[in-house]
């Protein structure tokens, strides 16, 4: 059996979201002095390949330590939407049933792209990584929840369009102005009508807000071999495999594709 990595590589060079702490690294302890190398983190835990758990969003909700491991490894399928993504693009039901059979139950993760433009990515482009990635539709909640999907993931720095982020609703004003150069690239692509039904007020964090109190989460900065091409729109065995982090609202994550048979 084959095993393809999904995950993004992490440390002390990796973006993190806007107005989070760094990834920060150093050694305490080296083997010249100490006889051994030892390090020591201090992080936040939404930056890297990462999963939300629902407490992120819901005060009682599950922590990292409490999701059932039958839905972070199971059937499910990546979906390559490449060919309809580009900057501030949505994501809907549509393209994905056109491209692959999803069925109840399954881990769905969604392949867009858009990791290119990560830090350790073939074009590193932090803006386009942050500012201008594709995002989830509003059709897409109530879609997941029908499908019965617990885990689903994109290969973006959120599930979420920027138009539903910090970025496209307050995130420079009066300093660097980076919201008002997304919003009005939004509003060239999509239209006034369109902005206003596809991102209206009450859809901030759209799928973190909807989706999270029906135990519907996701990874987030998927990556690595997720361009396979044995891997695009096709029934695969997957898992997303996190520390067992007791209380915690979110833990980086190991993602895996598992290839053809045991031998």
């Amino acid at each position: 059996m084959k095993l393809y990595d999904l995950s993004q590589p992490l440390n002390e060079r990796s973006s993190f979201w806007p107005y989070y702490p760094p990834f920060e690294v150093k050694y305490i302890k080296r083997k010249a002095e100490h006889g051994v190398n030892a390090q020591y983190i201090m992080t936040s835990n939404h930056m890297g390949t990462h999963l939300d758990a629902p407490r992120h969003f819901v005060t009682a909700g599950k922590t990292i330590d409490e999701i059932p491991l039958e839905w972070l490894c199971g059937t499910g399928v990546i979906v390559d939407l490449r060919d309809e993504m580009d900057d501030l693009a949505v994501y809907t039901p549509q393209m994905i049933e056109q491209r692959v059979e999803v069925r109840p139950g399954d881990l769905l993760l969604l392949h867009t792209g858009w990791h290119q433009y990560a830090d350790f990515g073939a074009s590193p482009d932090e803006e386009r990584y942050y500012h201008y990635h594709p995002g989830a539709h509003p059709d897409m909640v109530p879609w997941l929840l029908e499908k019965r999907i617990h885990v689903w993931g994109v290969d973006c720095v959120s599930t979420d369009h920027p138009m539903n982020l910090p970025i496209g609703r307050f995130l420079g004003k009066g300093a660097h102005g980076h919201c008002d150069r997304v919003r009005t690239k939004a509003e060239k692509k999509f239209g006034a009508e369109g902005m206003k039904r596809l991102f209206p007020d009450d859809a901030y964090q759209l799928t973190h807000n909807a989706l999270f109190p029906k135990e519907c989460i996701h990874i987030e900065n998927l990556g690595g071999q997720i361009d396979a091409p044995e891997l695009q729109n096709t029934r695969l065995t997957l898992g997303c495999f996190p520390w067992k982090f007791k209380g915690g609202e979110a833990a980086f994550a190991r993602v895996v594709a598992f290839g053809g048979e045991w031998k």
